[in-house]
This record gives C-alpha cells, sequence and structure tokens, in this order.
C-alpha cells in the first residue's frame, strides 16, 4: 500500500497546486481582420492559410 512516510507541509501542498490556473487562448488577427485562435479556420471568413474551406452564412456570426 502506498503510504507517506511523513506529514507533507500546507506549505509544499499549495506549492503544487499553486499552477491551477486558468490561461486566456491565444488569438491572432485573420486577413479579414477578425480574431480567430492559431491554426483554426477562421469563424467570419472560412479561411485558413490563404484557402477557402468553409462558407460562412450571415447568420452564423449573429
Amino acid at each position: 500500500m502506498a503510504v507517506p512516510k511523513s506529514k507533507v507541509s500546507k506549505a509544499r501542498r499549495d506549492k503544487r497546486r499553486a499552477n491551477w490556473k486558468l490561461v486566456a487562448p491565444q488569438l491572432v488577427r485573420c486577413e479579414c481582420g477578425a480574431y480567430r485562435m492559431p491554426h483554426r479556420i477562421c469563424p467570419s471568413c472560412g479561411v485558413y492559410n490563404g484557402r477557402s474551406y468553409a462558407k460562412v452564412e450571415a447568420n452564423a456570426a449573429e
């Protein structure tokens, strides 16, 4: 059985948990001027790497 040999102090325990935080997503500007996540199709124009991959309807933005 896994039994700890000694008590883990509160400071040591909390240091381990200190890196659990939310990170804002990285955003880049598309050719159309909208922001999108890197390596993803643009949600407003449907372009990725200079090519049009998806037809975006006018209602999709709303």
